[in-house]
């Protein structure tokens, strides 16, 4: 452990971002006895884990700054994690229109839009895809597969690393770190894409349960969890972030991506008690839609 080796600033540091990473926490805790008490079962569990993404990768990044031999494992754990939030993401917007059967009812004569980001935005020759059960069922194996594979992708990167035949974002064609990495990227866009298909087409009717908001906490997580990491990692492999002893350049930049990880998923966590605790509409039963269009239909 570094700790030992701080001076005072840095000792107020490391103890003001645990302070910070206890109060998530805390604020988390109190938060789910709330969505206990006051949300439906259907909805409740959903709910809780997407509220958790944020002060579960507050704890693993505090866990890596205080330990540093632990980020591969604190990774893998929010890694693993955040994989299971996207799933979760895209079954509660489902669940927000009423269930599958209720959002297939609702949108019965209408179409997906997959011209839409990350994978698609550009290709606006892309045909809408009719909503159906077995859409449905694509988009949701768009996410699962996630949930699945990166697991097992980070657990071989580990069994790799612990032999001594894996080194973060070494991009070397012979190194398995860029292979694993692109494969996961991949599976990383594909699911992003699925949830970011449902979202365009339900966000009108699920304004009233301010899923705008959601999404867009939801995107920041995903934005400063994967790209920033990613991008402080890179540019202290190149060393382009120096070394400041005893800290080589990728110790340090280790450090940063931690430290301002666990600053925004702070925040991010006391704004999901805002955006998840107020008290919102709930949808216009199907019937009485279905009432009011055939009244308008009658009506000369």
């Amino acid at each position: 452990s570094l700790s030992a080796g701080l001076d005072l600033p840095g000792r107020f540091l490391f103890a003001t971002l645990t302070l910070m990473t206890l109060i998530a926490i805390l604020v988390f805790i109190e938060e789910a006895a709330y969505i206990y008490r006051k949300i439906p079962s259907s909805k409740r569990s959903i709910i809780i884990w997407i509220n958790a993404a944020a002060p579960v990768i507050s704890t693993t990044s505090c866990i890596g700054m205080w330990i540093p031999r632990s980020t591969m494992f604190t990774d893998f754990t929010a890694g693993v994690f955040f994989a299971i939030v996207i799933h979760k993401f895209l079954m509660m917007m489902i669940k927000e229109c009423g269930g599958q059967k209720l959002l297939l009812r609702r949108f019965e004569n209408s179409r997906f839009t997959i011209s839409t980001g990350p994978c698609c935005c550009c290709c606006l020759c892309l045909p809408r895809v009719p909503i159906t059960r077995q859409t449905l069922f694509w988009l949701k194996v768009g996410t699962f597969q996630f949930a699945v594979f990166r697991p097992v992708l980070i657990f071989l990167s580990i069994v790799l690393w612990s032999n001594g035949n894996y080194v973060l974002f070494n991009l070397s064609p012979k190194e398995p770190a860029l292979w694993i990495n692109i494969f996961l990227g991949v599976l990383t866009l594909i699911a992003l894409w699925a949830v970011a298909i449902v979202f365009r087409k339900v966000r009108t009717l699920l304004t009233c349960k301010n899923i705008i908001p959601k999404f867009a906490l939801y995107q920041f997580i995903v934005i400063l969890n994967h790209l920033q990491t990613t991008i402080i990692h890179m540019l202290a492999t190149q060393r382009i972030i120096p070394c400041a002893p005893p800290l080589s350049s990728r110790a340090r930049g280790s450090y940063i991506a931690q430290q301002l990880l666990i600053m925004e998923m702070f925040l991010i966590t006391v704004i999901s008690r805002v955006v998840y605790r107020r008290k919102y509409h709930d949808l216009e039963p199907l019937e009485c839609t279905d009432e009011e269009d055939g009244d308008k239909k009658q009506t000369p």
